[in-house]
């Protein structure tokens, strides 16, 4: 269960470290409707708005796009996301932020949910009956029934110090998951391009894509406010999926569950 859990974390870092290589190998967008042309116009009213990306390539936009995203102090990530391991798919919905802590869910192919809180240096997990029998993977029926029976429906605790929790707590830790993003430069050689207007959750975005061999990297990049990363497409043979950033800066309530939990470290003496 914890092996997943950092894979879709992982996972997602990958997905956007996919298109980290989008540079500025290609020619200046052209916008018929922003520049010097739509400045000119006698219609007040039939104006559009001022493109906060005009003259810049693709690769420049998507500088622009990881560099404030690495710099967000926390955000939420919400995708599906493929698991090596099993070969199936996980769906997170996480937020996180540069103190270390998070909050959100996971699930396997559907199947279940575990709530994850971290904390200072508490890891806090719970995990309903039906994510618990199917991971139970080779355990017998008597085994499964006895872990269904201890931990289902309930808060258990480690310490992120642990072994068991202290690649997870990583993984919830801002800085590590944009790690693959971060100082990103600009090169030359990548196929991007920069697509049509659009919006995601509402927010203005425009698209910027590039394409490696047979895979596709689609950026949606925020066009209002600070260009962050709203959501990233990834048509690859070998890390397929769609994550969705939200919530930039906003703080994570990562609050200690409420009741008993249930101490895992002292279980394993």
């Amino acid at each position: 269960m914890r092996r997943s859990t950092l894979a879709a974390l992982c996972l997602t870092a990958v997905a956007v470290a996919g298109v980290a290589g989008c540079q500025t190998g290609e020619n200046k967008a052209s916008d018929k409707t922003t520049g010097k042309t739509a400045d000119r116009t006698t219609d007040k009213t039939a104006a559009k708005p001022k493109d906060p990306f005009a003259g810049l390539t693709g690769g420049e936009i998507a500088d622009r796009a990881l560099k404030a995203t690495s710099g967000a102090s926390s955000l939420r990530m919400t995708g599906d996301v493929p698991d090596d391991e099993s070969s199936g798919t996980i769906r997170i919905d996480m937020a996180l932020d540069k103190r270390g802590d998070c909050t959100g869910t996971m699930s396997m192919n559907g199947e279940g949910k575990a709530d994850l809180v971290k904390s200072g240096t508490t890891l806090y997990m719970k995990y309903d009956e039906k994510f618990l029998r199917a991971q139970s993977g080779g355990s017998s029926k008597e085994e499964t029934d006895g872990v269904v029976a201890m931990l289902a429906g309930k808060w258990t605790k480690m310490s992120t110090t642990g072994s068991d929790a202290k690649d997870i707590a990583g993984f919830c830790d801002l800085d590590s998951a944009l790690a693959e993003i971060k100082d990103t430069g600009s090169g030359a050689g990548s196929n991007v391009t920069r697509g049509a207007a659009t919006t995601v959750g509402g927010v203005p975005a425009v698209l910027v894509t590039e394409k490696d061999g047979k895979d596709t990297y689609t950026m949606y990049v925020a066009s209002k406010g600070k260009p962050y990363l709203l959501r990233v497409d990834s048509k690859s043979a070998k890390d397929p999926g769609t994550v969705v950033f939200s919530d930039y800066d906003k703080p994570v309530s990562a609050q200690k569950p409420s009741g008993g939990v249930l101490d895992l470290d002292a279980l394993g003496g």
